[in-house]
């Protein structure tokens, strides 16, 4: 039986995602930097665990000797997603990660060919807004014989995590950017577009998602624009580390998230959709062990992958009780 590895088990993503591959039945070694926060969780599961940082290449290479899939859940990845990413085409490693960086796509874009070679799938983003974003541009792209563009939303309702918050704080000041022409380009961070997640327009902010990249590789479309809408308390206020770890089951609960896209084809028809979740924090550790169970099965391609490439325009609908629905005065309908 293959066998699958978590860096970072013991964050709070982590430890959801442990949770589930235990309850998938999947064989499992928990990894990461500190000790005792892992024993606790590996004995409280019932599995192995290996401690071990990444600044020597022969430790994180020894510690992967007999793992098949990687799933790195330690942010922020732009100090692990390298470190992990080698190691794993060195060892022959599938490597998935949850990133929401743009850091961690643009490294899998550079290793792509070495990858390929390697036999070795890279894919950041197993779970999380690209496998969500990724399923809801797909469905939409498909209703539409010639696309030439995408404008593409997250509604992120909620609180929001202490590593995610830090992630964050690290990119504030990157350059917003669209994709025009197939190419990253600066845009303005203040221009605001309309966009309708099931009851009618709300604003939306432009921002840098690695979906600038993910949804680009698997339609082909050159023009990308990416925003969010925020409600409630998803953006901190205050230090970083003063806030909880992540929010508690109840208020995952009580703040479903939506994303909404607009696909143009030449002829400049508008196709809309609209994808309704749970909530983010619920649904990435979820989609991410569906994703390393699949790929431990053997669902895996060499080279630099995305979720919906590998399984499907469908994948995100497969998680929870994910829907995606087609926004037409006319004739609504739901998949």
């Amino acid at each position: 039986m293959k066998t699958l590895m978590i860096y970072g088990a013991s964050g709070y993503t982590g430890r959801m995602a442990a949770a589930h591959a235990k309850e998938a039945g999947l064989k499992l070694v928990l990894a990461g930097r500190d000790e005792a926060p892992l024993q606790t969780l590996a004995k409280r599961l019932g599995v192995e665990y290996r401690v071990f940082a990444l600044d020597n290449a022969g430790d994180v290479d020894y510690a992967l000797q007999d793992i098949a899939v990687l799933l790195n859940c330690a942010g922020p990845f732009a100090h692990t997603a390298g470190a992990l990413m080698e190691a794993c085409l060195r060892t022959g490693v599938h490597y998935l990660d949850i990133a929401a960086e743009l850091d961690s796509y643009q490294l899998a874009e550079r290793h792509d060919v070495s990858a390929t070679k390697a036999g070795v799938m890279l894919m950041p983003g197993s779970g999380g807004s690209v496998a969500m974003l990724g399923s809801l541009a797909a469905r939409a792209v498909e209703r539409v014989p010639s696309p030439v563009s995408i404008h593409i939303a997250l509604h992120v309702a909620g609180s929001m995590s202490r590593g995610s918050a830090l992630s964050a704080s690290q990119h504030v000041t990157a350059t917003c950017l669209m994709r025009k022409d197939d190419v990253l380009t600066p845009r303005a961070p203040d221009a605001l577009r309309d966009l309708d997640f099931g009851k009618g327009p709300l604003s939306c902010f432009p921002v840098t998602l690695p979906d600038l990249i993910t949804i680009a590789r698997q339609t082909g479309v050159g023009d990308i624009e990416t925003y969010v809408h925020v409600s409630g308390s998803a953006f901190p206020e205050g230090g970083i580390e003063a806030l909880p770890d992540g929010p508690t089951a109840q208020e995952r609960a009580d703040n479903r998230y939506q994303a909404a896209v607009e696909v143009v084809g030449t002829d400049g028809a508008i196709t809309r959709a609209v994808l309704d979740t749970v909530n983010g924090y619920s649904f990435t550790p979820l989609a991410a062990i569906v994703a390393a169970r699949r790929v431990l099965a053997g669902e895996a391609r060499p080279g630099f992958q995305t979720p919906v490439g590998v399984f499907g325009s469908g994948f995100a609908e497969t998680i929870a009780d994910t829907r995606i629905t087609f926004i037409d005065p006319a004739t609504p309908t739901t998949r």
